[in-house]
């Protein structure tokens, strides 16, 4: 037997923590673009990459994609709430994957662009355990298959650096 929702559980959040939250979750609105948000999104967070000072320390950029993943998963929990399931302005996740695709690999432009691209496609076939995670539901499965596809893209571009 499920106890009912209190009101608290149901209510909306002040629009002020709904707008920080989108800002957030929506990685600085970049979720809203009209279309291929979540390449969008990826670009958006391969440029962080590209102008945040020590992001090729790959331990820095580790701890930064956990604090993010830690943080993400309420904030897109609480955007699916607010806009159903998986929602598609989400796109921390994103942000999230391409970081750990990234790490402890030369930042340089030709494996920028490589391990975007394999990002995408991982996060778009969602190879297992990716799949099983989305399916997941709520933050963390809107946030976990996009680790997955970070880790995946991450291995793939090691294994072709040397034609890069």
């Amino acid at each position: 037997m499920t106890s009912p929702r209190t009101s608290a559980q149901t209510a909306l959040p002040s629009a002020p923590v709904l707008f920080l939250a989108r800002l957030y979750g929506t990685l600085f609105f970049s979720g809203y673009a009209p279309i291929a948000s979540g390449t969008v999104g990826s670009l958006v967070a391969l440029g962080i990459y590209w102008i945040v000072p020590y992001s090729d320390n790959g331990v820095i950029l580790i701890l930064f994609a956990f604090t993010v993943l830690l943080t993400g998963i309420p904030v897109a929990t609480l955007l699916e709430r607010v806009h159903g399931d998986d929602p598609s302005i989400v796109v921390l996740d994103e942000a999230v994957g391409m970081w750990i695709a990234m790490a402890f690999l030369p930042k340089t432009l030709p494996v920028m662009v490589a391990a975007f691209l394999f990002f995408r496609l991982f996060d778009i076939v969602k190879p297992p355990p990716a799949r099983q995670f989305d399916r997941m539901g709520g933050g963390s499965g809107i946030m976990l298959d996009d680790v997955i596809a970070g880790i995946y893209a991450n291995i793939a571009t090691w294994i072709i650096l040397p034609l890069l």
